[in-house]
C-alpha cells in the first residue's frame, strides 16, 4: 500500500536557520530604547508579524525602526539549524512537499535567500508576513501554507520552536513537532506532539510515526 501524501510546513528563525538569539539582541534594546513596558519584550513578539510588532513604538518611530532592522539583517549570516539542510534533501528525495511559514517580510527574505541561494528554488512554497492578515498563534499561515502545497492540513508536519508558532500550528490541525532552540523540552513539550533538538539524527522515517495528540 503507498503511503498517503504529507506535506512539511516549516517556520524559519529557530528552526531552519539559526537567527532567534540574534533577534533578541535587536529587539531587547529596541524595546528598552522606547520604554516598552515588557521585560520579556524580544521573547514576547516571537512568530509576530513586522506589523504587529511595530504598533508597540511610536508611529513617529516606525520607519526608523523597520529601516535599522533591515541594516541589521542584511549583516545576519542565517547559518542553518543543525541537520535541517540534509533534512530538506531527504524531502525533495521523497517528493514530499514543502513550505516555509514566516512572519519575515519580503525584504528580510531577500536577504536569506542571497545567503541561501540554492533554497528558493527548493522550496514548494513560501508564506511570508506580507501574505498573511493574522500573526501567529493565529493558524492563518499554516493554513494558506498547506493550501499552496497542495496538501490538507490533517496530513500536514508543522515544524516551529515559538509559543506562538507551536500554538499555531496546534491550532491549524497539523501534527507538530517541536524544537528546543528557543525554548526548553519542558516549556514547549505540551505543545507539541515531539520535541528535537535539532535535525540531526532526525529523518522522515521518524516524522512519519509522529501522531497528533
Amino acid at each position: 500500500m503507498e503511503d498517503k501524501k504529507i506535506g512539511v510546513l516549516f517556520d524559519l528563525d529557530g528552526v531552519l536557520v539559526d537567527s532567534e538569539g540574534e533577534y533578541s539582541d535587536f529587539w531587547g534594546p529596541m524595546g528598552r530604547r522606547f520604554n516598552v513596558p515588557s521585560p520579556t519584550f524580544a521573547a514576547d513578539i516571537k512568530g509576530t508579524t513586522l506589523g504587529e510588532i511595530l504598533l508597540a513604538f511610536p508611529e513617529e518611530a516606525r520607519e526608523g525602526i523597520v529601516n535599522e532592522l533591515h541594516d541589521y539583517e542584511k549583516a545576519m549570516k542565517y547559518p542553518w539549524i543543525p541537520g535541517a539542510e540534509k533534512f530538506i534533501e531527504s524531502l525533495l528525495a521523497q517528493d514530499i512537499p514543502f513550505a516555509i511559514v514566516t512572519s519575515s517580510d519580503d525584504v528580510k527574505m531577500s536577504y536569506l535567500f542571497a545567503a541561501h541561494p540554492e533554497l528558493r528554488d527548493k522550496l514548494t512554497a513560501l508564506v511570508t508576513g506580507s501574505m498573511v492578515h493574522n500573526s501567529k498563534p493565529d493558524p492563518e499561515g499554516y493554513l494558506t501554507g498547506a493550501k499552496l502545497i497542495g496538501v490538507p492540513i490533517e496530513d500536514c508536519y508543522v515544524f516551529e520552536d515559538s509559543m506562538q508558532g507551536l500554538e499555531a500550528g496546534r491550532r491549524s490541525g497539523a501534527t507538530v513537532i517541536g524544537l528546543s532552540t528557543t525554548n526548553s523540552r519542558e516549556k514547549i513539550s505540551d505543545k507539541a506532539d515531539m520535541v528535537i533538538d535539532s535535525f540531526e539524527g532526525f529523518d522522515t522515517d521518524k516524522m512519519r510515526k509522529v501522531t497528533r495528540g
